[in-house]
C-alpha cells in the first residue's frame, strides 16, 4: 500500500505544480492525490459515483461519468483520474473536450486506452494525457 501512496503523491504534486483548477474523477477511498492538490489550493472538487464517499476537508460530489453534470466541471483546467476502469476513458475524453480541460489519467498496470494519448512523465509515474485544452 505504501507504494500506491507514493504514486498518488507524485500525481498530486504534478497536478498541483501545473494546474490551478483541478477535478478528480472517481476518488473512491484514495484521497492522497486530491489532498496534495487541495493543499496547493488547486482542487475544485472530487467526484465519485458512490454517494457514501466522504473525505474530511475535501469537496466530494456524487456524479456518474457516463452521464456527467457538466456544470460541475466547468472552469477546470484539468480533469484527472487515478486508476479508472478503461471503459471510463471515452466519457472522460468527451467531458474534457466539452469543458475544454486537460485530461490526465494514471492507469492500472499496463492498461491503456487506444494509443495511450500523450505520455507525461512526473518522476517515477507516467500519466496519459488524452486531451489537451486549447
Amino acid at each position: 500500500m505504501c507504494r500506491y501512496k507514493r504514486i498518488e503523491r507524485c500525481i498530486g504534486e504534478y497536478i498541483a505544480d501545473h494546474y490551478r483548477r483541478a477535478v478528480e474523477v472517481g476518488i473512491g477511498n484514495n484521497p492522497e492525490a486530491a489532498r496534495m492538490v487541495a493543499s496547493a489550493g488547486a482542487l475544485m472538487l472530487c467526484t465519485d459515483i458512490r454517494s457514501d464517499i466522504r473525505h474530511e476537508g475535501l469537496p466530494v460530489v456524487t456524479d456518474d461519468i457516463f452521464e456527467p453534470k457538466r456544470e460541475l466541471y466547468a472552469g477546470a483546467d484539468v480533469i484527472y483520474a487515478v486508476r479508472p476502469g478503461v471503459e471510463m476513458i471515452p466519457p472522460l475524453i468527451a467531458l474534457a473536450r466539452s469543458v475544454n480541460s486537460d485530461l490526465l489519467v494514471y492507469h492500472l498496470g499496463c492498461e491503456i486506452y487506444e494509443g495511450g494519448g500523450e505520455l507525461v512523465n512526473c518522476g517515477p509515474v507516467l500519466l496519459h494525457r488524452y486531451h489537451r485544452r486549447t
